[in-house]
């Protein structure tokens, strides 16, 4: 949001991701754009004129939280083995999915999907923070080669969507993570 907007637009802003928030965090990426609004004591085009895709304002809702990995993805690069620091990160990953609703909902778009004008900037964001514990992974021979971010940003997202409904879906989702990062044949 510019500077130079008026006081009162900046205020709208503020209450409108506020409220939106708390609707986020209790109906999930469904939350409804109209009572948004209402809640905001906004009209349904001022939500549109601050936030013109429901897209950009999951980004919006989640931005504190994509901040958060990203410096967690920063902070545990060059540390420690590879393959444990991607995998801490990913595991975060499908955590802060599992946690926030909505989350794993504005990560879940490509760029050329069904919004070619908003870039995603979640997933972008993730993109560029892991880029270096994958790469330094790839070259450590820790994980297959091919796999790239968005592949990790998607099956921490399906994790996330898969369990949003489980009676302990953070539970179900750390054991289904732990499942798909140890394969399903018997170690040996």
């Amino acid at each position: 949001m510019p500077d130079r907007q008026r006081a009162d637009a900046r205020r709208n802003y503020a209450r409108i991701l506020a409220v939106a928030e708390e609707e986020v965090a209790a109906h999930g990426s469904g939350a409804s754009l109209e009572q948004i609004a209402r809640t905001a004591g906004v009209g349904s085009a001022t939500v549109r004129r601050h936030f013109p895709t429901r897209y950009a304002l999951l980004e919006a809702v989640s931005r504190h939280r994509i901040e958060a990995l990203c410096v967690r993805a920063h902070d545990l690069t060059g540390t420690g083995d590879s393959r444990t620091a991607l995998l801490e990160w990913l595991s975060d990953v499908v955590a802060y999915c599992v946690a926030a609703r909505g989350l794993a909902a504005a990560l879940s778009y490509d760029d050329a999907g069904s919004d070619p004008v908003h870039e995603n900037a979640c997933s972008a964001a993730l993109a560029e923070a892991a880029a270096p514990l994958l790469r330094r992974a790839a070259q450590d021979g820790a994980v297959t080669a091919g796999v790239t971010v968005a592949d990790l940003i998607t099956l921490a997202v399906g994790i996330a969507l898969a369990t949003e409904h489980h009676p302990d879906p953070a539970a179900r989702a750390d054991r289904l993570f732990r499942l798909t990062v140890a394969g399903l044949s018997p170690q040996s």
